[in-house]
């Protein structure tokens, strides 16, 4: 088991989510970044879609069970948060070995948002819908982590680690740019190609549901409502004060204002990376 000491901003158990429950209402919800939840996974020879800890703007600390037979394995990918193991520094993108009582803590990382710290044989709590991903805006799955919450490791995998360390570069600390193709409402603001023509900062009022942008230059040039239609992550909508929201891990099954654009599959992991007040850059493409 893994006892948490602290949690930083936030700490949540994900994994890839529960997909195909949005007519029911429950949206898919999973890690921000699935690409770093995957590596971790990968790292430790866990099934990718193992459950691992999302730790936001570092801060999180756990100790390893006493009564432990051997080390716990273990992988930290995501945001460069530095991590050490009782006092000692220890690497990302790396195999990390915890033995009994050690206590692994995270500091701020330098750049990036997210930090996924993956265990040997996965974080073992009930599921939910097949999924033990933590869904902030429904209130589904397990509850956010908190001192003295005792996590679970699950029995180890049959297959065995390949590589002892990946060759990952760091998030971006600079403008990021976000590929994306034009959405059905593009017709509702006045000129949908000052999207990729204004550069946006990310608002604090961000989270896992969406990304909030302010500073560019789009505007709305239709005021009627429109009936809810369905959602996907990387959707981008333009409320009526004209600043985008980002749709992200966490975003709702329905929404009643325009879609404008979507920013592409592969791209919405990076953006879960941005922090808020760095600035991104929409490059529209024809096709996904």
């Amino acid at each position: 088991m893994l006892e948490v000491l602290a949690t930083g901003a936030q700490a949540l158990v994900q994994d890839l989510g529960r997909p195909g429950h949005a007519a029911t209402g429950v949206g898919a919800s999973g890690a921000a970044d699935r690409c770093a939840l995957r590596l971790a996974n990968r790292l430790v020879a866990n099934p990718e879609d193992a459950a691992a800890i999302e730790v936001t703007f570092g801060g999180l600390a756990v100790r390893a069970g006493s009564d432990l037979r051997a080390p716990l394995l273990v992988a930290l990918t995501g945001a460069p948060a530095p991590a050490t193991v009782d006092g000692k520094p220890v690497g990302h993108n790396a195999l990390v070995r915890l033995g009994p009582g050690q206590t692994l803590r995270l500091g701020t990382p330098p750049t990036g948002l997210r930090t996924y710290l993956a265990v040997r044989g996965g974080i073992d709590v009930p599921p939910l819908l097949g999924s033990r991903a933590t869904d902030v805006l429904a209130g589904f799955g397990p509850t956010p982590l908190q001192p003295g919450t005792v996590l679970p490791i699950g029995p180890e995998p049959d297959a065995h680690p390949l590589l002892d360390v990946a060759p990952v570069a760091p998030p971006p600390a600079d403008t990021v740019t976000l590929r994306a193709v034009l959405g059905p409402r593009a017709d509702w603001v006045h000129d949908p190609a000052s999207l990729h023509g204004s550069t946006w900062t990310v608002s604090d009022r961000s989270d896992r549901v969406g990304m909030r942008l302010i500073g560019g230059g789009l505007t709305r040039c239709r005021d009627e409502e429109l009936p809810s239609e369905g959602m996907v992550r990387g959707a981008i909508q333009v409320p009526p004060g004209g600043e985008p929201v980002l749709f992200l891990a966490d975003h709702p099954v329905t929404g009643g204002y325009p879609v404008v654009a979507v920013v592409l599959d592969a791209d919405v992991d990076r953006a879960a990376q941005v922090r808020p007040g760095q600035r991104i850059r929409f490059r529209l493409v024809d096709e996904p």
